[in-house]
């Protein structure tokens, strides 16, 4: 072989979602704005006696740690980002990081369920002006958290211009911000449920009301909770992102002669898809002619791709 530089021929493997540094912020600033609360509800707790206010400030505990795990899954992925070890990317950190929140957010709903049919079995004496204080101050801070992580970042996009023929559907998925949107969420439904079966047991004088909104919480969050779950594995176990894509990629390359014998296509980060492709062809063509085929598609970001000519061709 000639001593020529393969450099023109090699590339780099960093699959991350465009938005990755502004979402790496925006959860740490989150993380801190949590703890800061939990500190000081559980430093309130000690100071005025209150086990309210000081089982509050622990069960922020929790959604600080799994916001925590969100951030350091950013950390981690943009600083390991040119780490060859990592043979496509750090762009599954993310959707590692969110199955572990995930986990932790179902463990959230099973405690919130013990403690509620605790509650209906023996019920406790509520400090209703105390509890909704609390709950209200939970939910603004839940609120500016919800603000600050935004709704908007859950896609990324593969190179930053238009492709043509994908749609955005779950492979486009930022799940690590989704799954610290998803505490937030949670963290401000139960808030929200708190302070309407405060106000209606206090109201009415039915202590039963406060852990039946427990158990209707508890249900919203597992559900959402086993929706991260699923979508993350479907994304750690390498099951086709996008339908549509791998319908488009056969399309364009299954032209005149030419068939695809073998396709794996997998998510290996936010907006980015590497797919393995085998064909044969009665005329076989170089490996670029069928890349030039596949330009353009949205999220399809590495391509292997090897052509064999057909056995039965004379």
């Amino acid at each position: 072989m000639h001593s020529h530089s393969i450099e023109p021929w090699t590339h780099d493997h960093v699959f991350l979602g465009a938005g990755h540094r502004r979402n790496e912020r925006r959860v740490w600033l989150v993380v801190a704005l949590t703890v800061v609360m939990m500190i000081g509800e559980i430093a309130g707790g000690h100071i005025f006696g209150s086990l309210a206010l000081t089982a509050d400030g622990w069960h922020m505990s929790t959604h600080a740690a799994a916001l925590g795990i969100s951030g350091a899954a950013y950390l981690l992925a943009r600083r390991h980002r040119h780490n060859a070890r990592f043979t496509f990317g750090t762009g599954k950190f993310g959707d590692l990081a969110a199955f572990t929140s995930a986990i932790l957010l179902t463990v959230v709903a099973a405690a919130i369920v013990y403690e509620s049919v605790l509650r209906l079995g023996a019920p406790v004496a509520i400090h209703y002006r105390e509890a909704i204080a609390i709950a209200v101050l939970g939910l603004s801070v839940n609120l500016v958290s919800a603000l600050l992580l935004g709704h908007d970042d859950y896609h990324g996009h593969s190179h930053g211009h238009e492709h043509e023929g994908v749609p955005h559907g779950h492979a486009h998925h930022d799940h690590n911000m989704r799954s610290a949107y998803l505490h937030v969420l949670a963290d401000a439904a139960t808030s929200v449920a708190a302070i309407a079966g405060l106000a209606i047991a206090w109201r009415f004088d039915w202590p039963f009301i406060d852990p039946l909104v427990g158990l209707l919480g508890a249900t919203v969050i597992a559900s959402w909770a086993v929706s991260l779950i699923r979508s993350c594995s479907a994304v750690l176990l390498d099951t086709v992102p996008d339908s549509h894509l791998e319908t488009m990629i056969r399309q364009r390359l299954e032209l005149k002669d030419d068939r695809v014998t073998d396709l794996h296509l997998w998510r290996v980060g936010p907006g980015h898809a590497a797919a393995v492709i085998a064909l044969v062809s009665d005329h076989p063509k170089p490996p670029s002619v069928y890349k030039k085929r596949l330009a353009g598609l949205r999220g399809l970001s590495h391509i292997t791709l090897e052509v064999e000519q057909c056995p039965d061709h004379h």
